[in-house]
């Protein structure tokens, strides 16, 4: 599934809901319930489960049977096929801002999984924001809430979900090492607060590079969001960056650039057009006038994603390089002298309070998907994962593909149904599947890379991959 600006411009901006909402499917004439009030998080509301976020009514298939439901403030939605081999998916959705109003939706892969004999279920949460330890909690119970809705137990459970639901996937299969067989991050948040030190490096390396002293409150005040739009105002002209626009990079902007990639995963094909892409992209509120990267300024909630107390971000000790070369240049060290350093005040959490951390400790297998140009959850947190998991002798418990696109979860169903097939074939045979040399800086280099699990050509490579035939890459 391909994601387009304007989805993905809905898919961080906080979630609205349709005014009118459809009906369950079992209705005879739809129309759907109004959002209840939650009945563990004042405040919120839970949107009827039975109905897709845009008023459709939510069906099941002429080869399925669909339980809905709002259960503990969340409401849930479970799909099993009639010819169901007693296996569930359960899946995690992303980041969907900070507004009242929870909701369900369905998986990229429900037809895959109803055609492949896998039921599926999924939570809205009972909160919205980056709230990773509630999306486990309500997550892991669909475990349970199925046996009890369908009367039936699965013998075997996958994990899956996308950018934040990635991070949801990562600390649940750590959380709850017995309860999983296998599990599909995709486009996750797999290195914990290392993504929020992406998004201080971007901002304070962008200031350094255009000679704008900016600073880091740990405790906004009203006015700061205003402040930090004037001195991004005068940054972007020293970059050649406009919002709305491709740049026209000067040299500090080149530099800049230079920086941004090595801390997004290394030099990699396609990263000029990922760069344009990401910088003409707005941000949202309260910043929706800046390019995106600066609307995610650390900063701008005192370092905690507004879940936790505390700075989670730290570049104290991180050494910014534009260059591969062996020693830093003038330049470099002239960079690393003059840029903010920040220092922490919490860490990523041990339990699922806060923001929970992932130890890369993998108990079952993982396969996970990952854009090479997204510059939102950038490439490198598939690195922090896979160095992480090596250094916990778990290295062949991971498995990370490159996939050539520019946007946030940008994957086509080919995509995304290969590397679940793949996965499950692993489970049941432990045979471990292919995948990419992500930690080798040559090989992410090389004008192929990305090309092995990429399945439908982006305009903004081309055609530089081979044509691919055999199962691994047909087209």
């Amino acid at each position: 599934m391909r994601i387009s600006r304007k989805q993905f411009a809905l898919a961080v901006a906080p979630a609205l809901i349709a005014g009118v909402l459809a009906a369950p499917a079992s209705a005879a004439a739809p129309t759907c319930a109004a959002p209840v009030a939650s009945t563990t998080q004042p405040g919120y509301l839970v949107a009827d489960p039975a109905c897709e976020p845009n008023g459709t009514p939510f069906t099941a298939t002429p080869e399925s049977v669909v339980h809905t439901g709002i259960r503990d403030g969340a409401a849930y939605r479970i799909e099993v096929p009639k010819a169901w081999n007693g296996q569930l998916v359960v899946y995690a959705h992303g980041y969907r801002g900070t507004g009242t109003t929870v909701y369900v939706d369905s998986p990229s892969l429900r037809a895959h999984y109803i055609a492949r004999g896998f039921a599926w279920a999924a939570s809205s949460y009972q909160t919205n924001g980056y709230d990773v330890g509630q999306g486990v909690r309500d997550s892991y119970a669909l475990i349970d809430l199925f046996r009890q809705v369908t009367a039936q137990r699965a013998r075997s459970v996958y994990m899956t979900g996308a950018s934040m639901g990635g991070h949801i996937t990562a600390v649940a299969i750590e959380e709850h090492p017995r309860s999983f067989v296998g599990a599909m991050p995709v486009c996750g948040v797999l290195g914990d607060a290392e993504l929020f030190d992406y998004f201080l490096d971007s901002n304070v390396t962008a200031a350094a590079l255009a000679g704008v002293d900016i600073d880091f409150p740990l405790t906004p005040d009203a006015g700061f969001a205003d402040r930090w739009r004037e001195q991004v105002k005068r940054i972007l002209p020293a970059l050649g960056v406009t919002t709305g626009k491709p740049p026209v990079l000067t040299e500090a902007g080149r530099t800049w650039a230079d920086v941004v990639e090595r801390r997004t995963g290394g030099e990699r094909p396609g990263f000029a057009a990922s760069f344009a892409y990401w910088n003409a992209a707005p941000s949202s509120a309260p910043t929706a006038d800046l390019p995106f990267i600066f609307g995610l300024y650390p900063g701008l909630s005192g370092g905690t994603a507004n879940i936790a107390e505390g700075n989670l971000t730290d570049n104290r000790f991180t050494l910014y390089r534009s260059t591969d070369r062996l020693l830093p240049t003038r330049a470099e060290w002239q960079l690393n002298r003059d840029v903010l350093r920040v220092a922490p005040t919490a860490r990523p959490s041990r339990g699922l309070d806060g923001v929970p951390r992932v130890d890369g400790r993998p108990p079952v297998p993982v396969l996970s998907l990952h854009d090479i140009g997204d510059l939102f959850v950038p490439f490198s947190m598939e690195q922090v994962y896979a160095r992480r998991a090596l250094q916990n002798g778990r290295a062949k418990l991971f498995v990370s593909r490159a996939i050539r696109g520019v946007g946030h979860c940008d994957f086509t169903q080919a995509e995304l149904r290969q590397g679940f097939d793949d996965l499950v074939t692993w489970v049941r045979g432990g045979h471990r599947p292919g995948g990419d040399a992500i930690l080798n800086r040559r090989t992410v280099a090389a004008a192929g890379f990305g090309c092995r699990y990429t399945v439908g050509e982006r305009a903004v490579f081309g055609a530089v991959c081979p044509v691919k035939t055999g199962a691994a890459g047909r087209r």
